[in-house]
């Protein structure tokens, strides 16, 4: 039977991701090597913490050569919070380290002395028309964020959602069989539950396409 994988780096809420995916229908695994991860039909990157950090551990456990060459093939993938970040080339939390580097772009942290940071609890999305993931959501809905950095690609065109708090920010970013959200779906009641849900039929599609 085909299943996703979470990939498990010593950082991120695995329990709370895995939950919610078999909730809305998933097979899951959590995984600490890409050897465990060569079955499965999609892939999952959580996190949460510190981006130079993060990235230590997925250079260390052999990841990033991994995820590259599961997106460069179109694979289902998922990226949740930090699990977005990464997904850039660099973050003003870690300078210096670099990021996957999928999309051009980079993490900023959020002007101080305007609003609370980090940004945390409930705050509406306006989503780019078209996207598969986040199609079938209500105008406007909401999700739950807890960050001090946002994702700021230089293709505007990979921003699947926007947010707002202290400035317009990217709530999701998507490409082909890509998703990753600033937000936790995983929290996010329905709404993310929603967002799983078009994950996970996205890994039975493609699973159907590539069956001789």
């Amino acid at each position: 039977m085909s299943f996703i994988a979470v990939i498990d780096y010593k950082m991120g809420n695995l329990l709370s991701v895995s939950k919610a995916l078999e909730a809305s229908g998933a097979q899951v695994k959590i995984v600490t090597s890409p050897a465990e991860a060569s079955d499965a039909s999609g892939l999952v990157l959580p996190g949460v913490g510190n981006f130079g950090e993060a990235m230590v551990h997925l250079n260390e456990s052999g990841w990033i050569p991994c995820i590259r060459k599961w997106i460069a093939e179109d694979k289902p993938f998922l990226g949740i919070c930090l699990g977005m970040q990464m997904l850039l080339e660099s973050s003003e939390e870690a300078p210096g380290v670099p990021g996957i580097g999928i999309f051009k772009g980079s993490v900023k942290r959020f002007p101080a002395g305007i609003e609370k940071v980090p940004h945390m609890g409930w705050n509406s999305v306006r989503i780019t028309p078209g996207n598969k993931f986040l199609s079938g959501l209500p105008e406007d809905p909401y999700f739950y964020f807890v960050h001090s950095y946002y994702a700021s690609p230089e293709d505007p065109s990979v921003v699947a959602a926007v947010s707002d708090y202290i400035l317009d920010f990217a709530a999701a970013l998507s490409r082909g069989n890509l998703i990753a959200t600033q937000f936790h779906p995983e929290k996010s009641q329905n709404n993310g539950l929603h967002i799983l849900h078009k994950f996970i039929e996205t890994t039975i599609q493609r699973q159907g396409d590539i069956r001789p």
